[in-house]
Order: structure tokens, then C-alpha cells, then sequence
């Protein structure tokens, strides 16, 4: 017995296998990046709010690398992908999926992989009128809209009575159905069993040669099924990716609105709102001033009263309230505590945290390393695989030497540390609080705490506990 429409769990089916030759490009169509994510996983995500049961992906060309960026989106228990071995039409690529779908009593939701604004709520809206037609529901809706140049689109033919009557694709069409400006989205919402069965009689009769899937809501209709048509307003939402120059457009609406919605929403000021770019997955405080040709990337947190200057780069870090970023500093996967001031020219790699307070200047590279509060490095300094502690000096030109042809080291400096210009700390090694090595030293062997060593190799050649010469601590 056959549960109803609203009873239905419900599927989604996602398009993903064309190379998309119109791109001119080596790598998959759904595998080129907008918001620094590929276009397949914007779809999915917007899939996943929707709570289906599983989402279903067909995949074809380069399809174990779309599988792979399927899954840093998808948990692996909710996916499943379908194998198109030939692309021979949208037709043909859903009837990849019969093996999996045939026999649901199910609704399954179509949705194409290279079409990435389409909005959670705009596709509830879409199943929830399929469901609901006519109080028994549709055996298939189709969602359209209308543009005022619709070339290149399948034309949605209606009758005399306003209801559906056929989807004309724009190389089939006569010059009367293509003035027609209601066009077909290519997502469609169906009753899973119902689609199946006419995707048997589907042919491949058209001007390409082609299995269309647009010919199933014709099939069906002719059945004696109830066709339904969700007319949506918004058609930037359903604008697919053809080529380089609709991808660059789309990028510059979706910056556009992040960068809209941060100024008046959370009170960011942007010098150049055009010459910005800011992730939509990006959280940014307010009184934050942002310089031109800054890129905010990916998941990055950004507090209330920072300054970033012209040319930085913030990639997936976390940085505290009233920051400094100079300019052309680089950030990534790191953390900045509260007051710090980085840069210009600073590059924090991959792990890299500050404590509050603390200072990196021009030409200092950290990687996974931390600098402790009010802790300084000012100058031309490369810190890797280094904890240092709080108010300690590390002076231009110093090295940690973490990497000795096979391994890396780390390097521990404690608090109230001034190293002297030129040092070269070579890991494993520990600086006691309080010590000082003097300008190019060559430090080999632990230090112990409060004591001066110089040379190279460096020697302890005072202990500044016994003699009352311990750096200041401020």
C-alpha cells in the first residue's frame, strides 16, 4: 500500500557527472570553487538542511575526486553516488540511479550540481507544494521562473488553461516557444516510483541525441498524472555555472552580500566594499575597519575594533578583539589573541598562536608555534616549532633551527627571555625565564634560567641571579 505525498520520505538526487566543456577546463565543472568551496558542495549543503533521507550523486567524469568533495560535506552514512559511465542527457543520468530508487515509495528531490545559490527555503517551498497539490500531491512539480532573456533555457509550455503542458529544450524549439520567457530551473520534485516508470519511455528523438529528462513531465502528464509548477521569483537562485565568466559573476553577487549584510548587520566598515573579499562562512566584529585587497577566507573569526590593512590575508583563523593586521601579512589556521599586532609582512602558518598582547613585525614567519602575552618579535624572524613564554624579546634576525635533515625539534624559550639578535636556537633546546643570549649566538645546549650565554657555540658566561643583572620584566 502506497503511503501518501505527505507521509513520503524524502530523497534528493543530485546531478554531478558532466565534464562542462564550456568551462575549457582540465577539472570537472562541479569541482571549480565559488566562496572557496567546489560548486557540488554548496548544493549539498543546501540539500542537507532539508533532512532527506539520503542524497544520491551521480558522478561520471573525474568522479572520484567529486566523491571526495562530496564527503567533506556529507557524512559517508548519508551519501551514496551513482556511476554514469557515458553522459548522454539529464535523462539518462537519473536513470543511473534506478537500481538504487526504482522501488521507493519515495520523493525524490533533482537537483543539478553546478547550480550552487538555490536556497534551503526556496526548495522546502517546492516540496511542500509538490506534497500538497491538490490535496492527494503531484507526480512531479517543476520549479521555474521567468527571465527577460531565457536563451539557452527549456521553454515551460502552457496551456490554454495555464496548466503545464510540455518543456520545449531551446534547439527543439520554434521560434514562437522561444519567446516564451518561463523557463525550466532543471529542479524538479517527483513521486520516485511514478518517475522511473516513465523514464522507460523516454527516447532520445531530439535535435542532440539525447535522453531528457524534461520529457518525463510530458510522459506522465499524458498518463493521466497531475503535473505542478512552483513559480519562483528570485531567478538568481537557480542560475547555473556554464562557463568562467557566470562563475566570476556569481562570485561577485555572493561577495557583494556578505559584504552588505556585514556592514549593516554587524557594523564592519569596508574602505572599498568592491575591493574586499569575505567568505560567507566568515564572522567579523564591529568598529572592524577593512583595508582594500583584503581576503577573509573561509571559516574565520574575526573580533570587535580590528584594523586590517591593504593586502592581508585571514584563512580559517580565529582573531581576538582590537587586532592590528598590517600590510601583506598572512594568517592561516592560527589564532590571535586580544591587542596583538602583526606585521607588515608577517606570514603565521598553520598552527600558530598569540597570546594577548603580543607583537609580530615585518618579515616574521611562525609556524606552529606560540608567543606568548606580551611577548615581542619584531623583526625578520622565523619561529617554528618554538612555546615561548610571556614578555620575552626575541631579536631580529633569530632562527629556530627546528629540522635536522629528517626530524623536526621544538624550541622552548620561557618568560622574560631577550634573545639577542642573530641567535640561532638549534632544537631541541630550552631557554630558562629570565636568561639573555648575546647577538649571534649559536645556541646548542639548554640554558638555564637568568643566565647571559654568547658565542658560538654559545657558553653561559654569567649567572644574572647572582649578580643582580636580571633583565626588567616589563
Amino acid at each position: 500500500m502506497e503511503s501518501s505525498n505527505e507521509q513520503k520520505t524524502l530523497d534528493v538526487l543530485i546531478l554531478a557527472a558532466g565534464l562542462g566543456t564550456r568551462m575549457r577546463s582540465n577539472l570537472a565543472k562541479v569541482l571549480h570553487r565559488l566562496d572557496g568551496r567546489p560548486l557540488i558542495n554548496h548544493v549539498c549543503r543546501t540539500a542537507t538542511a532539508l533532512a532527506p533521507r539520503r542524497v544520491y550523486v551521480v558522478i561520471g567524469h573525474q568522479g572520484e575526486d567529486v566523491k571526495t568533495a562530496v564527503l567533506e560535506e556529507l557524512d559517508e552514512s548519508h551519501a551514496a553516488f551513482v556511476w554514469q559511465k557515458e553522459q548522454l542527457g539529464t535523462g539518462h543520468a537519473v536513470n543511473a540511479a534506478r537500481e538504487f530508487l526504482e522501488n521507493e515509495d519515495s520523493t525524490l528531490l533533482v537537483l543539478s550540481g553546478d547550480v550552487p545559490m538555490i536556497r534551503a527555503e526556496t526548495l522546502a517551498a517546492l516540496v511542500q507544494q509538490h506534497r500538497a497539490h491538490r490535496g492527494k500531491g503531484a507526480a512531479c512539480t517543476i520549479l521555474t521562473v521567468k527571465l527577460d532573456d531565457p536563451t539557452g533555457y527549456g521553454r515551460i509550455v502552457r496551456g490554454d488553461t495555464g496548466q503545464f503542458d510540455r518543456i520545449v529544450e531551446q534547439k527543439d524549439a520554434t521560434d514562437d516557444e522561444k519567446k516564451v520567457k518561463e523557463i525550466n530551473s532543471g529542479i524538479y520534485c517527483f513521486d520516485t516510483r511514478k518517475l522511473f516508470s516513465a523514464l522507460s519511455s523516454v527516447k532520445n528523438e531530439n535535435a542532440q541525441g539525447e535522453y531528457y529528462l524534461t520529457d518525463v513531465p510530458t510522459l506522465l502528464k499524458n498518463a493521466g498524472d497531475d503535473i505542478a509548477i512552483y513559480h519562483h521569483a528570485d531567478a538568481n537562485e537557480i542560475e547555473g555555472i556554464n562557463n568562467r565568466v557566470q562563475l566570476a559573476e556569481m562570485e561577485r553577487l555572493l561577495r557583494r552580500r556578505v559584504v552588505k549584510r556585514l556592514m549593516l548587520d554587524y557594523g564592519v566598515t569596508f574602505i572599498d566594499p568592491n575591493a574586499t573579499y569575505v567568505s560567507s562562512e566568515a564572522q567579523i566584529g564591529r568598529d572592524t575597519v577593512i583595508f582594500p585587497n583584503v581576503a577573509i577566507e573561509g571559516q574565520s573569526q574575526i573580533g570587535d575594533g580590528c584594523t586590517i590593512r591593504a593586502g592581508a590575508r585571514v584563512t580559517n583563523s580565529k582573531i581576538g578583539h582590537g587586532v592590528t593586521i598590517r600590510d601583506y601579512s598572512i594568517i592561516i589556521d592560527s589564532e590571535v589573541g586580544n591587542g596583538c599586532q602583526i606585521g607588515p609582512f608577517a606570514h603565521l602558518r598553520p598552527k600558530s598562536r598569540m597570546e594577548d598582547e603580543a607583537h609580530v613585525g615585518n618579515f616574521v614567519e611562525m609556524k606552529k608555534s606560540v608567543l606568548g602575552r606580551k611577548s615581542k618579535a619584531n623583526h625578520l624572524t622565523y619561529l617554528g616549532d618554538a612555546t615561548i613564554g610571556e614578555k620575552t624579546n626575541i631579536g631580529a634576525g633569530t632562527i629556530t633551527c627546528n629540522y635536522d635533515g629528517v626530524n623536526k625539534h621544538a624550541t622552548t624559550i620561557g618568560s622574560n627571555v631577550r634573545i639577542g639578535s642573530d641567535t640561532m636556537l638549534v632544537a631541541p633546546v630550552k631557554v630558562g625565564d629570565g636568561s639573555i643570549t648575546g647577538a649571534a649566538s649559536v645556541v646548542t645546549k639548554d640554558v638555564p634560567p637568568d643566565t647571559l650565554v654568547y658565542g658560538a657555540p654559545a657558553k653561559i658566561k654569567k649567572d644574572l641571579a647572582a649578580t643582580d643583572e636580571a633583565p626588567p620584566s616589563d
